[in-house]
C-alpha cells in the first residue's frame, strides 16, 4: 500500500516496488506559506505563475505502482530544480558569489526565485542567510535525499532506474507548428538514448509533437540524479499546458484524460525499456 507523508513538505507515494521508474513532481505545489504572502510585494496570483500549473494532478492520475514524490510548496517558496548553491545575492544576504552564476540565476530564477514574468521583482525584502539555510533543510535536502533513495531502491531490485521528472510549460506557439511535448536528458548525458526514443514513439502515436532539448534540456534534478554508466537514468518531460487544461490555462481542460493516458503510456514504454521487454508488453 502507498504510503503518505503529510508532515513532510512533499507528498511520497512509495508502496512496494514493482517496477525500476520513479515519477518526481517538483513544480506542482500549491500550498503557500503565511510567510511566503507576507514578503510578497506582488498578489499571491502573480507568483502561481511559476508553478506547472496541476502537473500534479496529471502525476497522480497516470501513475499506478510507481514510486511518486510531489513537492507541496511551491515554487515561490523553493525551486527543488535548483541546485542549493544558486542563491541569489539580490534578495539572499547569505549568498556567496562562486564563479560565473548560471543563466537562470542571472535571469531572477534561482533556489529561490526573484522575479516573475509581467511582474517583475516580487520581494518586499531580502532574505536572512538563517531564513535560507532553513528551508534547505528543510525542504530542499530532504525530496533530494527521498528521491536518490527511491532510485537507489528501485536500481537495486531492478538493476536499473529511471527517474521521469514531470513539468509543464507554457504553449511554445501554434499547436500545429510548435513541439507539445520536450524530453530532456542534458543532451544525453543524464539518460540512454533508447528511454528517450521509446517516449518519442509514444507521443508520435497519440498524435502529439515532441522534441529534445530545445527549449528545455533539464534541470538541476536529473542533471542530480541521473548517472546512465551506474544504470540511474534520469528524463525531464515538459507537457505544453494547453495539452491538459482549458484555455485560461488554469483548470483542467478537454484534453486531461487524454494527456493521463499519454503519459500513462509513456511510463509503460519506459518501464518496458528499463527491463528489457518488447512494445507489446508496455501495456499489460
Amino acid at each position: 500500500m502507498a504510503s503518505q507523508n503529510p508532515g513532510a513538505s512533499f507528498q511520497s507515494l512509495c508502496g512496494p516496488v514493482e517496477g525500476p521508474v520513479v515519477i518526481s513532481v517538483p513544480h506542482g505545489g500549491r500550498d503557500y506559506p503565511p510567510a511566503l504572502i507576507e514578503a510578497l510585494r506582488v498578489p499571491v496570483s502573480a507568483v502561481m505563475g511559476l508553478e506547472d500549473r496541476l502537473i500534479d494532478r496529471v502525476a497522480l492520475a497516470a501513475r499506478r505502482h510507481e514510486p511518486t514524490l510531489v513537492q507541496r510548496l511551491p515554487r515561490a517558496w523553493i525551486d527543488l530544480n535548483r541546485d542549493e548553491q544558486e542563491r541569489d545575492p539580490v534578495i539572499d544576504l547569505g549568498a556567496r558569489t562562486q564563479g560565473r552564476a548560471s543563466a537562470k540565476l542571472r535571469s531572477g530564477l534561482g533556489l529561490v526565485p526573484r522575479r516573475v514574468a509581467g511582474h517583475g521583482d516580487i520581494w518586499t525584502r531580502r532574505f536572512t542567510d538563517a531564513e535560507m539555510i532553513e528551508r534547505i533543510a528543510a525542504d530542499h535536502r530532504p525530496y533530494h535525499q527521498a528521491l536518490s533513495d527511491a532510485l537507489a531502491e528501485a536500481k537495486a531490485q531492478f538493476g536499473v532506474a529511471v527517474l521521469l521528472d514531470l513539468h509543464s510549460m507554457p504553449p511554445l506557439g501554434a499547436a500545429d507548428l510548435m513541439p507539445r511535448i520536450v524530453i530532456g536528458d542534458r543532451h544525453g548525458l543524464t539518460a540512454d538514448t533508447r528511454f528517450v526514443r521509446r517516449i518519442e514513439a509514444e507521443a508520435r502515436a497519440a498524435g502529439v509533437p515532441a522534441t529534445r532539448n530545445a527549449p528545455y534540456a533539464g534541470g538541476h534534478i536529473v542533471q542530480r540524479h541521473g548517472a546512465p554508466r551506474r544504470g540511474i537514468h534520469a528524463i525531464q518531460l515538459e507537457l505544453d499546458r494547453s495539452l491538459y487544461l482549458d484555455e485560461a490555462l488554469e483548470a483542467p481542460g478537454a484534453g486531461f484524460d487524454a494527456t493521463v493516458t499519454l503519459v500513462r503510456n509513456i511510463l509503460s514504454a519506459v518501464n518496458a525499456e528499463a527491463l528489457g521487454q518488447p512494445v507489446a508488453l508496455a501495456a499489460e
